[in-house]
């Protein structure tokens, strides 16, 4: 089986600057719902924050289990990309799964897929008919992938995602269309920036029947 690496790092400045893992959604905080997901397709779980704040409170929360957790190390800004190479550093398998926390609807069905795919290629990435990328819900080969991205930050950058594909290279990417037959509606891509979002998500999760005490 796979790794999972979660990032769990931000903040979010259109939410008066809460700690967006422990939003409350549902009656969960809302990276429990990645959690759950990652549990069911992972052998092993790094969450990845930014400050030592930010780890206390997931500790204090309760809802790590046998997930390990580790602060953004090394060089570089604070960025995804160093997130990244921090779960990297702290997985077990020879694949990672790479999930954000803020997309709490993301679907086991889609994971299963892109690790299936993956094959002999650095990274199984989603990508939207319009060009734009999904590198925070992907898979990628530990090792080739920890490499590059060490390597982009000791040399100063670029240290955005696409610059950070590039390098990698052989990255086999996925139409959204075909993710979609697999998930209608492609809520696995739900990010929640907004108090709208947050909204969104509750409502789809009702209707699951996935909110607490439903």
């Amino acid at each position: 089986m796979a790794s999972a690496i979660v990032l769990a790092g931000g903040s979010s400045r259109r939410m008066s600057g809460q700690f967006k893992a422990l939003l409350n959604l549902c009656g969960r905080p809302m990276i429990s719902y990645v959690l759950e997901t990652a549990r069911s397709v992972a052998r092993d779980i790094v969450v990845v924050v930014s400050t030592a704040e930010q780890a206390e409170a997931l500790r204090n929360s309760g809802i790590l289990g046998d997930a390990k957790l580790v602060l953004d190390e090394g060089l570089g800004p604070n960025c995804p990309l160093l997130g990244l190479v921090s779960g990297l550093r702290a997985v077990e398998a020879e694949k990672a799964i790479v999930i954000a926390c803020d997309t709490p609807l993301v679907s086991k069905t889609v994971l299963e897929f892109l690790l299936d795919i993956i094959s002999r290629m650095n990274a199984a990435v989603p990508r939207w008919p319009n060009g734009f990328v999904e590198p925070l819900q992907a898979v990628y080969k530990v090792s080739r992938a920890l490499r590059t991205g060490e390597e982009l930050l000791r040399s100063g950058g670029p240290y955005d995602l696409r610059s950070f594909l590039r390098s990698l290279g052989r990255v086999r990417y996925v139409s959204t269309l075909l993710l979609e037959e697999l998930d209608p509606g492609l809520n696995t891509f739900l990010n929640v920036n907004t108090l709208a979002d947050l909204r969104r998500a509750e409502t789809i999760l009702r209707a699951r029947r996935a909110c607490k005490g439903r």
